[in-house]
C-alpha cells in the first residue's frame, strides 16, 4: 500500500599540515593480483566547539563543502582506490554476467488509468532507463510519450508521472536529474503529442493535480521558506502561480496536495515530519467554491486522508497504535459526525487505498502483509492473501471503476502485477518479470529471536532448499528499523545472486519500523534508537549461534536510515562483522539536521541543538564513536553528489575519519557517484556495474568462492 509522504523518508560534506592515514594492507582472500596499498591521505584540519558542556572535535568539517577543488580532489582520489581494489578483485567479470542476466529483462509498472485509457513507464531489455507510454484500451497499442533516453547522453535522466486529467488528455510528467529528489513538471498534450509552453521550476514538489476540465492545476512545491500549495492556469507562466495554502509553516513540514477523482474536492495535509507524528487536513469543496476547511489540526496523532464520492476516510492511529479507519461526511465534517468505519484490530491497518467504491485495506500480521477489501460500512467483502512470505502490495485504482491493480515479489519469487476486478474478485496478470531465476531451488522463512531486553523480533531468512546448518555459509544480514516503515521479502537483483552463490540472505525486522503500529515505531525512535541496534546486533549473534554462519563470514548492509544503522555496528560491535555496505547514510548526528531537508527527521531522531536530545543522540552517533587505532571490518560506503535526500558529507567525513583510526588490515573505500543519488537515476548499465561491484566486495572478504564463467567463455 501507498503511503502519503514515506517517501520523505525513511519517511530525509581540506587545508591545514597534513596528518597522514594509516596505512592499510587490504585482504586478499582469492588473489594475491589485488594490490597492497593505503588509502589518500587525507588533511586533517580541526574544528572544535561545546555542545551542551561535551567538547566536539571534528577533524574532516571541510569535507562538508561538497563543491570545494579540495573536497574534488579528495573524491577523485578515493574513488581512484577503490576502483582500483574492486576491479582486480578475481571473478568480477563472471559475477557480473550473473546479475547482468538478472537485471536485464523488461521492466513496466503498474499503469493509471483515465477514461479507459492506461498510462505506465516501461523499460526493453537493452534500454538503461524506463519511458513513459499510453495504451488507449486495455488491448491498444503501446505508444511512445516520453523517452529520456534522449535527453542524456550518460542516461541519468528519468521520467515519472506526476498527474493525468480524468478524460486522459493531458498529463504532467517530471524529469529529473540523476538522483535528485529536485525534479522538472512538464505539461503534455496527448492529441498534439507535445508539451504545453508551461514552464515550471525545477524543485520539491510533493503533488500535482490537474481539474477536469483542464483550466489548471494544483501544485506543491517546497521553497525556502517551507513548502506552498499553488494554483496554476494552464497557458501562464508558473511566476503568475497563485500561491492558496502554506504561509506560517516552516522547512520542518511536509505539505502534499491532490484532487478527489472528479474534481469536486481539493485535500491538503501537513505532515509534522516524514513519519509524522501529528498530521492536519484540510479540504476545499471546488464545486460549490467554498472555503479551504480543517477537517483535523489539532490533534497529535496521524491522519492518511483518502476522498471516495463525498466521504473523506481517514486512516488513524488516533488512540489507535495499530490504526483504524475513519469516515467523514465532507458535507457536515465537525468531528462529532465522524463514524468508524473499520476499528483497531489485533494486526496493523497499514495502508488505505479507494477503488470501485469499497476500501482496500493494506493488513500486516506478524510482518506478512494482505489486503482486505471493505465495503463502506466496513464489512469484509473479500482478501487478498499472498501465495507465500513476500511483499503483497496494492498499486492504484479509481472510485469510480472497478479496475485495480496489485503486485506481489519475494526474495526468490520476481515481480508479478496483476489487474483485479473490484467487484467480483476475477484476476488477470498485467505484467510479468521474465527474470531467469530458479524459484523452486529456494526457500524464505520466517524466524523469531530474542533481542537484548528479551523483546521477540522477527527476522526473514532465504537460502537453498536443504541447508546444513554447520556455521559455514555466508550471510549478509539487512535491516531498517525507523520511521515506521515495514521491511519485507522483496525480489532484487542483488538478493537473488547472493542466494544463487550459496549465501544466506536475511532481514531483520526491528523495532521503529511499523511491523506491530505505532508503539514498535516509537520503540525504536528518539531516545530509544539503541532498542535498533540492540535489535539488529542480537540478529546477527542469533545467526551465529544457531550455526548459520560465523563472525568472520557474516556481512551487513544498508542505507539512508539504515546507512545509520551501518554506521552503530562499525561503531558498536566491530568484532561481530566481517564487512560492511553502507549507502547514502546518516553518521553525523550531531550536525545531520543542518543540512537540506534533514529537519523532516527531527520527529524521529531529535536534535542535538536540544540539550535532553543530544545526550543520547551523542551517545550513539557513529561519527563521534570511531576510535583511533581500533580493528574494523571492511567497509565500503557509497554515496554520490545528486543525494539532496541525505547531504554526503556524512559518507565522505566516515570514510577520511574511518581510514585514519582503523588498525586492522581490512579496507575502508568509498563508491561516490558523481551523477546519481538517493532518488534512482543511475542507468542500467551502471546498476549492473555498481551491483557487481557490492557483491564481488563482499564475496572478497567472506572468503566466497568466485562464480564460474559461463560455458561460452563470454563475459
Amino acid at each position: 500500500m501507498r503511503r502519503i509522504l514515506v517517501a520523505f523518508l525513511a519517511l530525509f560534506l581540506l587545508s591545514l599540515p597534513c596528518a597522514a592515514a594509516a596505512v592499510q594492507t587490504p585482504v586478499s582472500a582469492r588473489s594475491a593480483d589485488v594490490p597492497v596499498a593505503g588509502p589518500p591521505k587525507t588533511e586533517v584540519s580541526e574544528v572544535k566547539e561545546t555542545i551542551h558542556g561535551v567538547e566536539i572535535v571534528d577533524p574532516y568539517r571541510w569535507l562538508e563543502d561538497q563543491n570545494s577543488p579540495q573536497t574534488r580532489a579528495w573524491i577523485d582520489a578515493e574513488n581512484a582506490y577503490t576502483d582500483a581494489l574492486l576491479s582486480r578483485i578475481p571473478g568480477r567479470e563472471a559475477l557480473r554476467e550473473k546479475v547482468s542476466a538478472l537485471l536485464k529483462n523488461e521492466t513496466m509498472s503498474a499503469p493509471v488509468v483515465r477514461n479507459g485509457r492506461y498510462f505506465f513507464t516501461r523499460r526493453r531489455a537493452d534500454q538503461d532507463q524506463a519511458s513513459l507510454f499510453i495504451r488507449k484500451g486495455l488491448a491498444g497499442k503501446d505508444e511512445l510519450l516520453v523517452d529520456p533516453l534522449t535527453l542524456s547522453p550518460e542516461h541519468t535522466i528519468t521520467v515519472g508521472l506526476n498527474s493525468v486529467s480524468r478524460d486522459g488528455s493531458l498529463i504532467v510528467y517530471s524529469l529529473r536529474q540523476g538522483g535528485e529528489d529536485e525534479t522538472t513538471p512538464h505539461l503534455f498534450d496527448i492529441e498534439a503529442h507535445k508539451d504545453l509552453s508551461d514552464k515550471f521550476p525545477r524543485a520539491d514538489y510533493f503533488g500535482i493535480a490537474i481539474l477536469p476540465d483542464k483550466s489548471g492545476l494544483y501544485l506543491t512545491r517546497r521553497t525556502p521558506e517551507g513548502p506552498r500549495v499553488y494554483f496554476h492556469k494552464i497557458g501562464t507562466d508558473a511566476g503568475a502561480d497563485v500561491e492558496i495554502f502554506g504561509k506560517g509553516y516552516g522547512p520542518e513540514k511536509i505539505i502534499s496536495s491532490g484532487l478527489s477523482i472528479d474534481g469536486h474536492y481539493l485535500l491538503i495535509s501537513v505532515s509534522y515530519g516524514s513519519a509524522a507524528i501529528q498530521t492536519e487536513v484540510w479540504v476545499q469543496d471546488l464545486k460549490d467554491k467554498g472555503p479551504l476547511v480543517p477537517i483535523v489540526n489539532d490533534v497529535k496523532a496521524a491522519f492518511y486522508p483518502s476522498i471516495g464520492g463525498d466521504k473523506l476516510y481517514l486512516r488513524t492511529n488516533w488512540n489507535a497504535p495499530k490504526w483504524r479507519i475513519m469516515e467523514v461526511d465532507l458535507k457536515n465534517p465537525g468531528r462529532d459526525h465522524w463514524r468508524e468505519v473499520i476499528p483497531e484490530g489485533e494486526n496493523v491497518l497499514d495502508g488505505l487505498t479507494l477503488a470501485g467504491g469499497k476500501l482496500v485495506v493494506a493488513v500486516t500480521e506478524n510482518v506478512v502483509n494482505h489486503a482486505k477489501i471493505y465495503d463502506t460500512n466496513g464489512k469484509l467483502v473479500r482478501e487478498i492473501k499472498p501465495p507465500t512470505l513476500g511483499s503483497l502490495f496494492y498499486q492504484g485504482g479509481n472510485w469510480d471503476s472497478n479496475e485495480a491493480f496489485y503486485g506481489f515479489n519475494s526474495f526468490h519469487i520476481p515481480a508479478t502485477t496483476y489487474r483485479y476486478d473490484m467487484a467480483t474478485g476475477h484476476e488477470t496478470v498485467w505484467f510479468q518479470s521474465k527474470v531467469p531465476f530458479p524459484t523452486d531451488r529456494y526457500e524464505v522463512k520466517q524466524i523469531w529471536y530474542p533481542s537484548k531486553d528479551g523483546t521477540k523480533i522477527p527476522m526473514f531468512l532465504a537460502h537453498a532448499k536443504g541447508l546444513k546448518l554447520d556455521g559455514s555459509h555466508p550471510t549478509l544480514l539487512t535491516g531498517y528499523g525507523g520511521f515506521n516503515l515495514n521491511s519485507t521479502p522483496g525480489f532484487s537483483a542483488f538478493a537473488a545472486t547472493w542466494i544463487a552463490s550459496g549465501g544466506v540472505y536475511a532481514l531483520a525486522n526491528m523495532r521503529g519500523g511499523g511491523e506491530f503500529g505505532e508503539a514498535w515505531h516509537h520503540a525504536g525512535m528518539l531516545d530509544k534508537k539503541q532498542n535498533v541496534f540492540d535489535d539488529f546486533i542480537a540478529a546477527g549473534e542469533w545467526l551465529v549461534k544457531n550455526k548459520y554462519t560465523s563472525p568472520e563470514r557474516l556481512a551487513i548492509r544498508g542505507g539512508s536510515n539504515g546507512g545509520l544503522l551501518m554506521g552503530a555496528m562499525i561503531t558498536q560491535r566491530p568484532d561481530l562483522f566481517a564487512a560492511v555496505i553502507c549507502s547514502y547514510p546518516l553518521l553525523d548526528m550531531i550536525r545531520y539536521d543542518k543540512f537540506l531537508v534533514a529537519k523532516y527527521w527531527v520527529p524521529e531522531y531529535g536534535s542535538a541543538d536540544k540539550p535532553d536530545e543530544f545526550k543520547y543522540i551523542y551517545a550513539y552517533s557513529p561519527y563521534q564513536h570511531v576510535k583511533q587505532g581500533a580493528k574494523y571490518p571492511a567497509v565500503l560506503f557509497i554515496s554520490g553528489d545528486s543525494d539532496t535526500r541525505v547531504a554526503p558529507l556524512h559518507a565522505r567525513k566516515m570514510t577520511a575519519l574511518m581510514q585514519a583510526a582503523n588498525s586492522s588490515d581490512k579496507p575502508i573505500l568509498l563508491h561516490y557517484e558523481t551523477k546519481a543519488g538517493h532518488s534512482g537515476g543511475t542507468p542500467l548499465g551502471k546498476q549492473i556495474d555498481n551491483t557487481t561491484d557490492e557483491l564481488n566486495f563482499l564475496m572478497w572478504q567472506l572468503k566466497m568462492t568466485p562464480p564460474a564463467p559461463s560455458a561460452s567463455g563470454q563475459k
